[in-house]
């Protein structure tokens, strides 16, 4: 196997996950089980008897850093004013677990010498961020790194966001995102990695490794925190933050395994989410925190709130006021307060009536204190804190390159009529067009605390640097932009969302390119001249005019710290483009929800024209416009001689067979799919599932065998008993480019 060729199959995680099942009942034994150190020391486990309740209430304080650092302060709703003088005294009197998105390593140094010289206990502080897709240097956002269907990238690319955070005096990051987004319209699937199960488990665990690095004792790692605990992304009509109604069975075979992909991988805590879960509340649910997690998965790991979501069962009707959303959400099993100050407001007199246990209460703390232990801190709580190490880590030639190889690896080609890309580098005038055509502003994309536009490299300045005479106009005015493309030989039009279009609290009720946009997309179209359309995006758009029939069509999204280098690189061909996409482009607006593996129903449309009384709109069908999994490339990929080792899968692995071969001109990137369905099942099954998939590099010319092998339990799935079930029959298998490609498509027998 090459370096380019990874075969990521679904069994791999299936037998993976099993690891979190087999952790310890003890959360202190199960935590620390990780790095594989001892249990918690003596010496620490005596402090929780030596804790006042106050105390004990202050290790599950987690508040947003008063003195804050980046962006923080406008990426959360307001809250109760604070001030690092106050933060401080609540450091000394053990109130205060620790802070999340504070201003680096001098402002952790100031805070951690408070606890270890001047509190009681002495117990060290954990210091949080939200680093989604870098520090300072910005990666891709996780949705555009999803689709270059590579988990070794990601894994790189966390790695290295772990170096700086660390440096920064960063112990934990809230990251990765596992929710699974199917629902466009819904702004936070940005920060995960779209539509897919396989693909989402995979990024899942790749994120948590790269984050953690060889331990989490290591000053170079920070501890992930696996999101949104759960189903946040089902949010009815794509609206953030909104009731959620989905059966157990979806919960299981969809919402659940990109958490268990990233406990399994070593994540030590994850987040409950906003939403109600059935009419229960997420953050108060303890089906889901106890039964599920808890018992069932057997996750010692600490359980933290999302930002005031203990205090937002009042708003949910779940609770009566904020001592009741304190004693719920605690008993519900989230061991940590974040922001609202609720638990270190009432926990105390909640143990004191009796109202709640002090074992409870014992527990949370001790799950608190096992991750401070587990990241080192007791043994040396400033080993993160370093202002000279933070300078020196930061925004290194290394990491920049990363960012740039990343983005360019996240670039999907939709289109290219005529091979209009790559791009001439000489003999050719060319007019950059657009909102996105230069400037220092949405770079580096949304949810990044501390990396700004302003250190990102803009279209402009990297095509200049190929093309010194690239002329550019911001789109603002037509008539002058009009100008400009039939002055030119080649247009490259850079149109999209801004970054605050996508993220938190972002839904969309029609995802299209904005219509100033698209006005001027169809103006440029009218001159006659070839033109290529960037579009940059943090979510699937529904595409249509002269965007969707562009010529030569990219989804750029938003790449961060070396944005215009990467989009450069792919524009003239010093990359090839290998991305796919991780969320299915739909039609229009109207058709979202759209996933690839959605299930047949009674009345589907027979392939050719529409129907009456079959399941599609009066004037679509029921596919993308562009599926999961679609992408070209500058090569011309042909798909051969499928071969199967067997008619039938029993107990023998069944192994699947293709030759790939590239017939065009240049070398390209090819990510090969597996995908299978169950034809007849006691429950009705998606047309197509994702089992597999594997990227190859080819050479023009060159010609590559690929395989897949398939095992009974890849073809599971959760049972009329929600079990994991597996049941003779016929499978129908494609390896295929897309999930609505045929590609070479066989068939077998389950004995």
């Amino acid at each position: 196997m090459n370096g380019q060729d990874r075969r990521i199959s679904r069994r791999a995680w299936l037998a993976g996950a099993g690891a979190a099942l087999a952790w310890s009942a003890s959360p202190a034994r199960a935590l620390l089980a990780i790095t594989g150190e001892r249990p918690l020391p003596a010496s620490v486990e005596a402090l929780i008897s030596r804790m006042t309740l106050v105390e004990k209430a202050g290790q599950l304080n987690l508040l947003a850093a008063a003195w804050a650092g980046g962006a923080a302060i406008s990426l959360n709703p307001a809250g109760a004013a604070s001030s690092f003088d106050a933060q401080l005294r609540m450091v000394r009197r053990g109130e205060l677990t620790g802070v999340f998105n504070g201003n680096g390593a001098e402002m952790a140094r100031r805070m951690q010498t408070e606890a270890v010289r001047r509190s009681r206990l002495k117990i060290p502080l954990l210091f949080a961020a939200d680093v989604i897709h870098g520090l300072r240097t910005v990666f891709p956002v996780p949705l555009a790194e999803a689709a270059s269907f590579d988990p070794d990238l990601a894994r790189r690319t966390a790695r290295a966001a772990a170096v700086e955070a660390s440096a920064s005096g960063i112990d934990w990051t809230f990251a990765p995102m596992v929710d699974i987004a199917r629902d466009a319209r819904w702004g936070r699937g940005v920060e995960g990695s779209g539509e897919d199960v396989l693909l989402g488990r995979v990024m899942a665990a790749a994120r948590v490794e790269g984050f953690q690095g060889s331990g989490l004792a290591a000053p170079d790692a920070v501890a992930a925190c696996a999101k949104h605990f759960v189903a946040y992304g089902a949010g009815e009509a794509g609206l953030d933050y909104n009731s959620v109604d989905v059966s157990e069975r979806t919960l299981r075979d969809i919402y659940f395994p990109p958490f268990q992909a990233a406990f399994a991988a070593g994540a030590p805590t994850v987040m409950a989410s906003f939403n109600d879960l059935s009419g229960i509340p997420a953050t108060g649910n303890p089906w889901l925190l106890d039964t599920v997690l808890r018992k069932e998965w057997g996750f010692g790991g600490l359980v933290v709130s999302d930002y005031t979501g203990d205090e937002e069962l009042i708003a949910h009707g779940f609770a009566k006021d904020g001592r009741d959303a304190a004693r719920l959400a605690f008993l519900a099993g989230v061991d940590m307060s974040m922001q609202s100050g609720l638990y270190l407001k009432y926990l105390p007199d909640l143990v004191e009536k009796g109202e709640v246990p002090l074992a409870r209460l014992d527990e949370a703390v001790r799950r608190v204190l096992a991750l401070k232990v587990a990241l080192g801190l007791f043994d040396d709580p400033f080993r993160r804190i370093d202002p000279a190490r933070e300078k020196a880590r930061l925004r290194t030639p290394e990491t920049l390159a990363l960012a740039r190889e990343a983005g360019a690896r996240s670039i999907v080609m939709l289109r290219n009529e005529g091979d209009l890309l790559p791009l001439p580098r000489s003999g050719k005038k060319i007019a950059l067009i657009g909102p996105f055509a230069g400037g220092g502003h949405d770079l580096i994309g949304p949810w990044n605390v501390y990396g700004t536009d302003r250190e990102a490299v803009d279209l402009v300045t990297a095509v200049r640097e190929t093309v010194p005479d690239a002329t550019m106009d911001d789109g603002s005015n037509l008539a002058r932009a009009v100008a400009a493309a039939r002055a030119a030989d080649i247009v490259v039009l850079a149109i999209g969302e801004t970054q605050t279009m996508s993220g938190e609290a972002q839904s969309r009720t029609e995802i299209v390119v904005p219509a100033e946009q698209q006005a001027l997309a169809e103006a440029i179209a009218a001159t006659g001249k070839p033109y290529v359309v960037l579009l940059r995006t943090g979510r699937a758009l529904a595409l249509s005019g002269a965007v969707a029939k562009a010529p030569a069509l990219l989804v750029t999204w938003f790449l961060g710290s070396q944005d215009g280098p990467a989009i450069a690189d792919v524009l003239f061909g010093v990359a090839s483009p290998s991305a796919r996409l991780p969320v299915s482009f739909p039609r229009a607006s109207g058709q979202v929800p759209y996933y690839y593996a959605h299930r047949n129903t009674g009345r589907p449309n027979p392939p050719g024209a529409l129907q009456p009384y079959k399941a599609h709109f009066r004037d679509y069908p029921n596919s993308a416009l562009f599926p999961f999994g679609y992408g070209l490339t500058y090569g011309e990929m042909v798909y051969s001689d499928l071969r199967l080792s067997s008619k039938t899968l029993g107990d023998t692995p069944l192994t699947i067979r293709a030759t790939i071969t590239n017939t065009g001109r240049m070398a390209a990137t090819e990510a090969v799919q597996l995908y299978i369905h169950d034809v007849v099942a006691s429950v009705t099954q998606p047309v197509r599932v994702l089992k597999a998939f594997t990227r190859v590099t080819l050479a023009p010319g060159a010609r590559q065998e690929v395989s897949f092998t398939l095992t009974r339990a890849d073809l599971s799935f959760i049972g009329r008993e929600l079990t994991p079930t597996t049941e003779p029959g016929a499978f129908r298998l494609w390896i295929a480019p897309s999930a609505e490609a045929e590609g070479l498509a066989g068939t077998f027998t389950l004995t």
